[in-house]
């Protein structure tokens, strides 16, 4: 037997079960009187196997009812498990919606606009190309490069959303066969964009990325993701996605080259999904790729962090100042209100 709010679904057996009673039967006699095994008999009771047209003939011989009324209370039987089965995915995936950030979605065209609840369901299965949103859980459907995700939570609902949204862009972006040993030697030439304005660098990055198999996808912030990038395979193709609001030059080129380190440390695609050790190690690559390491410790022994110094540091080393006084503020080496007017605002289109 199923159940939901609004069916019940008896398996035909019940009814079975009623004529043995009325006839003091026992199913051992009456599996003997069907020519079935006893265990095909309690599972025909049970529901647990289909009652097929030649077992209907074989009720009508042993029972005296017509076998077209055993057929028509099976067909009656499997409509209501699929119509129960239905209401209630429908009603699991309800309370999952309500999680996501539908509205800002709608604002920005992901989904269409509704209050409707069950619209907003339909609206978002066909959003994941999915048959019902519990199975956002699985990680064969949800490999990004982040840490592991669960569908009960509101900021890994919001950040499956907006990978989504970075998956279906990614998939009107012409690549190249993915090349990790073309994108590791392809690294210092986009390392060299940092100096220039993103409308200048960001097509270049993109072409650059597309000639290794990697499209790259600018979206806006979904409030409640807290991300500011991701990656993750779709296909044929790596798919890197990066927060295109109004942020800190040195944010954006840490962010970028942290999911490049996830694809050139092999991070990307783990069965498991990408542990703390993994992000830990995707910021020291990241970091140590923008500026190099020894030059930055000789930098710092050096305990001059006026502009003109920063300014000089970062023209020996070919990046944005900003990506030096990032990660000077990031380390306490000065204050978060010092140098800020070395680091630039990005403003990236969406379309960029």
């Amino acid at each position: 037997m199923m159940r939901s709010r609004s069916y019940i679904a008896t398996p035909p057996g019940a009814t079975i079960k009623e004529q043995l009673n009325d006839r003091s039967m026992s199913q051992k006699e009456f599996a003997s009187r069907m020519d079935m095994s006893e265990k095909h008999i309690s599972k025909l009771i049970n529901g647990d196997v289909q009652l097929t047209p030649e077992t209907a003939v074989r009720l009508e011989m042993v029972l005296g009812v017509p076998a077209k009324f055993w057929n028509n209370l099976e067909a009656i039987y499997r409509e209501k498990i699929v119509k129960a089965e239905v209401e209630n995915a429908m009603d699991a995936d309800t309370e999952i919606a309500k999680e996501f950030p539908y509205s800002e979605m709608a604002k920005f065209g992901w989904v269409p606009e509704t209050r409707n609840a069950k619209e907003k369901v339909i609206y978002l299965r066909k959003y994941f190309e999915l048959v019902e949103l519990s199975l956002l859980g699985s990680n064969q459907i949800t490999r990004i490069a982040c840490r592991r995700l669960a569908i009960t939570e509101k900021s890994d609902l919001a950040l499956m959303a907006w990978a989504q949204e970075a998956k279906l862009k990614a998939r009107d972006i012409q690549t190249a066969p993915i090349n990790i040993k073309g994108l590791i030697a392809t690294i210092p030439e986009i390392r060299k964009m940092t100096v220039l304005k993103p409308k200048d660098f960001c097509p270049q990055i993109k072409k650059c990325l597309a000639n290794c198999g990697i499209a790259l996808v600018f979206l806006p912030h979904l409030k409640g993701s807290f991300l500011q990038g991701a990656s993750f395979m779709d296909g044929n193709k790596l798919v890197v996605g990066l927060t295109a609001r109004g942020k800190d030059a040195d944010k954006f080129w840490f962010s970028l080259f942290h999911e490049l380190a996830h694809i050139v440390l092999g991070h990307v695609g783990q069965a498991s999904g990408i542990s703390e050790d993994d992000e830990r190690v995707a910021d020291r690559w990241s970091a140590d790729t923008l500026i190099t390491p020894e030059d930055y410790e000789t930098f710092k022994r050096d305990s001059d962090y006026s502009e003109k110094s920063v300014l000089q540091f970062a023209k020996d080393q070919g990046i944005a100042p900003g990506i030096v006084v990032g990660r000077m503020q990031l380390e306490g080496i000065i204050n978060y209100n010092m140098l800020n007017n070395l680091k630039e605002k990005y403003k990236i289109s969406y379309s960029s």
